[in-house]
Protein backbone atom coordinates (compact mmCIF):
# COMPACT_ATOMS: atom_id res chain seq x y z
CA UNK A 1 0.00 0.00 0.00
CA UNK A 2 1.38 3.37 -1.08
CA UNK A 3 2.59 5.55 1.69
CA UNK A 4 0.57 8.58 2.46
CA UNK A 5 3.05 12.03 2.19
CA UNK A 6 2.26 14.30 4.31
CA UNK A 7 0.11 16.93 1.84
CA UNK A 8 -2.15 13.71 1.93
CA UNK A 9 -2.65 13.50 5.40
CA UNK A 10 -2.87 17.25 5.52
CA UNK A 11 -6.03 17.12 3.19
CA UNK A 12 -7.42 14.03 5.11
CA UNK A 13 -7.16 15.46 8.31
CA UNK A 14 -9.00 19.17 6.92
CA UNK A 15 -11.21 16.93 4.98
CA UNK A 16 -13.89 16.28 8.59
CA UNK A 17 -13.06 12.29 8.48
CA UNK A 18 -16.37 11.07 10.07
CA UNK A 19 -14.39 9.15 13.20
CA UNK A 20 -11.84 9.57 15.93
CA UNK A 21 -10.31 6.57 14.96
CA UNK A 22 -9.48 8.09 11.12
CA UNK A 23 -8.79 11.48 12.34
CA UNK A 24 -6.38 9.94 14.75
CA UNK A 25 -4.44 7.87 12.94
CA UNK A 26 -3.52 10.41 10.18
CA UNK A 27 -2.65 12.75 13.09
CA UNK A 28 -0.39 10.01 14.68
CA UNK A 29 1.02 9.62 10.90
CA UNK A 30 1.16 12.90 9.97
CA UNK A 31 3.33 13.63 13.44
CA UNK A 32 5.54 10.99 11.77
CA UNK A 33 6.07 12.76 8.77
CA UNK A 34 7.28 16.03 10.34
CA UNK A 35 9.78 13.87 12.83
CA UNK A 36 10.80 12.72 9.60
CA UNK A 37 11.16 16.22 7.68
CA UNK A 38 7.76 17.37 6.58
CA UNK A 39 7.91 21.03 7.42
CA UNK A 40 6.23 22.02 10.61
CA UNK A 41 4.88 25.38 9.23
CA UNK A 42 2.45 23.32 7.33
CA UNK A 43 0.62 23.28 10.23
CA UNK A 44 -0.48 26.60 10.26
CA UNK A 45 -3.22 25.15 7.60
CA UNK A 46 -4.41 23.25 10.80
CA UNK A 47 -4.29 26.07 13.31
CA UNK A 48 -5.88 28.57 10.71
CA UNK A 49 -8.47 26.21 9.55
CA UNK A 50 -11.56 27.33 11.27
CA UNK A 51 -12.15 24.09 12.02
CA UNK A 52 -11.97 22.80 15.96
CA UNK A 53 -10.93 19.19 15.01
CA UNK A 54 -8.40 20.16 12.44
CA UNK A 55 -6.97 23.25 14.98
CA UNK A 56 -7.10 20.84 18.42
CA UNK A 57 -5.15 17.90 16.09
CA UNK A 58 -2.98 20.88 15.23
CA UNK A 59 -2.38 21.86 18.65
CA UNK A 60 -1.67 18.53 19.63
CA UNK A 61 1.10 18.12 17.27
CA UNK A 62 2.45 20.98 18.70
CA UNK A 63 2.52 19.61 21.84
CA UNK A 64 4.24 16.25 20.80
CA UNK A 65 7.15 18.56 18.47
CA UNK A 66 8.04 20.59 21.36
CA UNK A 67 11.23 22.74 20.44
CA UNK A 68 10.87 21.63 16.64
CA UNK A 69 7.57 23.65 16.72
CA UNK A 70 9.02 26.68 18.05
CA UNK A 71 8.78 28.98 14.69
CA UNK A 72 5.28 28.33 15.46
CA UNK A 73 5.05 30.06 18.88
CA UNK A 74 3.03 33.22 17.11
CA UNK A 75 -0.21 30.88 16.89
CA UNK A 76 -0.30 30.16 20.21
CA UNK A 77 -1.79 33.26 21.84
CA UNK A 78 -5.06 32.46 19.81
CA UNK A 79 -5.00 28.65 20.99
CA UNK A 80 -4.73 29.73 24.64
CA UNK A 81 -8.05 31.61 24.12
CA UNK A 82 -9.61 29.26 22.56
CA UNK A 83 -12.73 28.16 23.74
CA UNK A 84 -12.08 24.50 23.33
CA UNK A 85 -10.05 23.49 26.54
CA UNK A 86 -8.33 21.01 24.90
CA UNK A 87 -6.45 23.14 22.65
CA UNK A 88 -5.80 25.46 25.91
CA UNK A 89 -4.17 22.35 27.44
CA UNK A 90 -2.10 21.30 24.35
CA UNK A 91 -0.78 25.19 23.85
CA UNK A 92 0.13 25.12 27.60
CA UNK A 93 2.07 21.88 27.32
CA UNK A 94 3.62 23.33 24.15
CA UNK A 95 4.78 26.42 25.61
CA UNK A 96 6.35 24.75 28.27
CA UNK A 97 8.50 22.60 25.79
CA UNK A 98 9.09 25.11 23.66
CA UNK A 99 9.12 28.80 25.29
CA UNK A 100 12.16 30.57 25.97
CA UNK A 101 13.05 34.48 26.89
CA UNK A 102 11.84 35.26 23.49
CA UNK A 103 8.53 34.31 24.46
CA UNK A 104 7.46 36.35 27.63
CA UNK A 105 4.30 37.43 26.54
CA UNK A 106 3.01 33.61 25.75
CA UNK A 107 4.38 32.67 29.53
CA UNK A 108 2.74 35.07 30.96
CA UNK A 109 -0.45 34.33 29.08
CA UNK A 110 -0.15 30.90 30.69
CA UNK A 111 0.54 31.94 33.88
CA UNK A 112 -3.12 34.12 33.72
CA UNK A 113 -4.59 30.51 32.98
CA UNK A 114 -3.87 30.24 36.58
CA UNK A 115 -7.25 31.74 36.80
CA UNK A 116 -8.97 29.71 33.95
CA UNK A 117 -12.98 28.72 34.96
CA UNK A 118 -11.94 25.30 33.97
CA UNK A 119 -10.09 22.99 36.24
CA UNK A 120 -8.48 20.23 33.76
CA UNK A 121 -6.86 23.94 32.58
CA UNK A 122 -5.99 25.15 35.98
CA UNK A 123 -4.32 21.77 36.67
CA UNK A 124 -1.76 22.26 33.46
CA UNK A 125 -0.92 25.18 34.33
CA UNK A 126 -0.04 24.07 37.66
CA UNK A 127 2.21 21.34 35.68
CA UNK A 128 3.21 24.32 34.07
CA UNK A 129 4.61 26.34 37.01
CA UNK A 130 6.03 23.32 38.46
CA UNK A 131 7.75 22.48 35.54
CA UNK A 132 9.26 25.64 34.11
CA UNK A 133 12.43 26.81 34.51
CA UNK A 134 13.67 29.49 35.90
CA UNK A 135 14.58 31.37 32.70
CA UNK A 136 11.01 30.89 31.39
CA UNK A 137 9.41 32.23 34.54
CA UNK A 138 11.36 35.30 34.88
CA UNK A 139 10.81 36.02 31.14
CA UNK A 140 7.09 35.99 31.99
CA UNK A 141 7.18 37.96 35.26
CA UNK A 142 7.78 41.72 33.79
CA UNK A 143 4.59 40.77 31.46
CA UNK A 144 1.85 39.92 33.89
CA UNK A 145 -0.48 42.36 34.58
CA UNK A 146 -2.03 41.15 37.60
CA UNK A 147 -0.26 42.26 40.46
CA UNK A 148 -1.32 39.35 42.64
CA UNK A 149 -0.23 36.75 39.57
CA UNK A 150 2.92 38.90 39.64
CA UNK A 151 3.70 38.47 43.57
CA UNK A 152 2.67 34.91 43.51
CA UNK A 153 5.23 34.53 40.64
CA UNK A 154 7.66 36.15 42.05
CA UNK A 155 7.71 34.15 44.98
CA UNK A 156 7.91 30.62 42.46
CA UNK A 157 11.28 32.45 41.47
CA UNK A 158 12.39 33.39 44.75
CA UNK A 159 11.99 29.61 45.66
CA UNK A 160 14.64 28.46 43.27
CA UNK A 161 17.31 30.56 44.85
CA UNK A 162 16.64 30.63 48.33
CA UNK A 163 14.94 28.54 50.95
CA UNK A 164 11.01 29.53 51.13
CA UNK A 165 9.45 29.43 54.27
CA UNK A 166 7.78 25.96 55.01
CA UNK A 167 5.06 27.63 56.97
CA UNK A 168 3.80 30.23 54.43
CA UNK A 169 3.96 27.18 51.87
CA UNK A 170 1.63 25.02 54.16
CA UNK A 171 -0.64 28.06 54.92
CA UNK A 172 -1.59 28.82 51.40
CA UNK A 173 -2.00 25.01 50.59
CA UNK A 174 -4.47 25.42 53.43
CA UNK A 175 -6.02 28.67 52.35
CA UNK A 176 -8.99 30.34 51.07
CA UNK A 177 -7.23 31.83 47.63
CA UNK A 178 -7.43 29.05 44.80
CA UNK A 179 -4.58 31.02 43.12
CA UNK A 180 -2.45 30.93 45.97
CA UNK A 181 -2.88 26.83 46.36
CA UNK A 182 -1.60 26.34 43.10
CA UNK A 183 1.58 28.61 43.43
CA UNK A 184 2.15 26.98 46.53
CA UNK A 185 1.86 23.44 45.23
CA UNK A 186 3.85 24.42 42.38
CA UNK A 187 6.48 25.49 44.60
CA UNK A 188 6.16 22.15 47.09
CA UNK A 189 7.01 20.24 43.72
CA UNK A 190 9.78 22.23 42.84
CA UNK A 191 11.57 21.57 46.19
CA UNK A 192 10.20 17.71 46.08
CA UNK A 193 13.86 16.21 45.10
CA UNK A 194 15.46 17.65 48.19
CA UNK A 195 12.44 17.18 50.92
CA UNK A 196 9.01 15.91 49.83
CA UNK A 197 7.33 16.97 52.63
CA UNK A 198 5.52 19.79 51.47
CA UNK A 199 4.40 18.07 48.36
CA UNK A 200 3.09 14.87 50.95
CA UNK A 201 1.46 18.00 52.38
CA UNK A 202 -0.41 19.33 48.94
CA UNK A 203 -1.25 15.39 48.29
CA UNK A 204 -3.67 15.67 51.84
CA UNK A 205 -4.95 18.93 50.72
CA UNK A 206 -8.97 19.29 50.03
CA UNK A 207 -8.26 21.38 46.90
CA UNK A 208 -8.91 18.27 44.59
CA UNK A 209 -6.62 19.65 41.63
CA UNK A 210 -3.97 20.76 44.32
CA UNK A 211 -4.07 16.90 45.58
CA UNK A 212 -4.20 15.23 42.76
CA UNK A 213 -1.05 16.84 40.79
CA UNK A 214 0.72 16.53 44.31
CA UNK A 215 -0.26 12.11 44.48
CA UNK A 216 0.62 11.93 40.50
CA UNK A 217 4.28 13.59 41.15
CA UNK A 218 4.70 11.59 44.04
CA UNK A 219 3.84 8.29 42.54
CA UNK A 220 6.41 9.87 39.45
CA UNK A 221 9.12 9.36 42.18
CA UNK A 222 8.72 5.93 43.38
CA UNK A 223 8.66 4.95 46.74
Amino acid sequence: MQTRTGDDLMELILSHPADDETLGEAANDLLNELFGGYPVEQLRRLLRSGDDRALQTGAWLLSELGERAAPLMGEVPALLAHPRRQVRFFAVEFVLLAGDEQHADVIAQVVALSRDPDPSIRWKVLHFLAMASTEQLMAGLPRLTDPELGRLTAALVAADAEDPDPGEIVAALDGDDPTARLFAAAIATRLAEDDPALLRHAARARDEEVSSFARWQLSRSGP
